[in-house]
C-alpha cells in the first residue's frame, strides 16, 4: 500500500537517497530543504513537494510544520536531518546550542506540531554509545565544550526521544535507526557503507507492512535490532528530556 512520507534533511546524502528509494517504489515523498536554493536543487533531482525551513530556528521549524500540514496527513515521518559541527560552541538565533537544537529539539518540535503519523523514524548514530543525557546540562553550558561530545549526546538523546514517543503513542510504530558509517559529505569518502545501504532500513520501516517492520520501540542498524545504550533506557530520563524540550521550545506534545 502506498504511503506518504516526510523526510527531513532530504536534499542530499542519506535523506535524499531514502526519498529516492521510496519514490522508486511508488510512495509519495515530501522533501525538506534548509533554504530555497537547496529546494530548487532537490526539485531538479526528484519532482515531489519540498518544504523549506532552517531547523536551527524555532520560528522556521514551526513554518516547516505548517507547510507539511498544508500537504495533508503523513503516514510516516523520518527525522533524518542532523549536523556534526567541529570547532567552538555555536548558539542559534534562539540562543540555544546548535547541535542540540538541530539534532534533538527540531525533531521534538516537528513531532509536536505535525499530526501524529502511523510511523516515526528518528536517525541516530553509533556514536550515541559515547554520549550522556545530563538533564540540567543538555546544551553543554556547564561542562567543558566538546563538539564530538555534543554530537554523541544529541544522538543518545535521539534514541531516548524515540523510546519516549514509542511509550507515549502506542498506536504509532517508532524506531531509532543508526544508518552506520556512510559515504556522505558528513561520513566522508572513506566510510565503509554505501548510501543506499545506509538508507535501506529507513525505507523498509517506512514502507513495509511486514509484522517485523511494525514492532515499536526498537534501535536498529542495517535491518537488525541493536541493544539500546543504557543511557537512553531510563524512563525518568526520557520524560525529563521531553519536559526540557517542551520548556525550551514552547511546543507541547499532543495527548496520546
Amino acid at each position: 500500500m502506498s504511503k506518504t512520507v516526510f523526510v527531513t534533511g532530504s536534499t542530499a546524502g542519506i535523506g535524499l537517497t531514502t526519498a529516492q528509494m521510496l519514490h522508486e517504489t511508488g510512495h509519495r515523498v515530501v522533501l525538506h530543504a534548509r533554504n530555497q536554493t537547496r529546494a530548487v536543487q532537490s526539485r531538479s533531482v526528484l519532482d515531489t513537494p519540498v518544504v523549506v525551513g532552517d531547523l536551527s530556528s524555532l520560528a522556521e521549524i514551526e513554518a516547516i510544520a505548517e507547510q507539511v500540514r498544508s500537504l495533508g496527513s503523513m503516514d510516516v515521518v523520518i527525522h533524518n536531518a542532523g549536523i556534526y559541527e567541529s570547532g567552538r560552541r555555536v548558539e542559534t538565533v534562539d540562543g540555544l546550542e546548535r547541535t542540540f537544537h538541530v539534532n534533538v529539539l527540531a525533531p521534538y518540535v516537528l513531532t509536536a506540531l505535525i499530526p501524529m503519523p502511523s510511523r516515526l523514524v528518528y536517525l541516530t548514530s553509533g556514536m550515541a554509545s559515547g554520549g550522556q543525557i545530563i538533564l540540567d546540562d543538555l546544551q553543554r553550558q556547564q561542562r567543558r565544550w566538546s563538539a564530538t561530545g555534543a554530537y554523541q549526546d544529541s544522538k543518545l538523546c535521539d534514541i531516548a526521544l524515540a523510546l519516549a514517543m514509542a511509550r507515549r503513542y502506542p498506536d504509532t510504530t517508532v524506531t531509532a535507526v543508526c544508518p552506520g558509517w556512510v559515504r556522505t559529505q558528513m561520513g566522508g569518502a572513506g566510510a565503509p557503507t554505501d548510501v543506499r545501504t545506509g538508507s535501506a532500513t529507513q525505507v523498509w520501516l517506512a514502507s513495509s507492512d511486514e509484522p517485523a517492520a511494525l514492532r515499536t520501540g526498537r534501535y536498529m542498524r542495517h535491518m537488525n535490532e541493536l541493544p539500546i545504550p543504557p543511557g537512553a533506557t531510563d524512563r525518568s530520563i526520557q520524560q525529563g528530556l521531553l519536559d526540557a524540550c517542551a520548556r525550551l521550545s514552547g511546543a507541547s506534545l499532543p495527548s496520546p
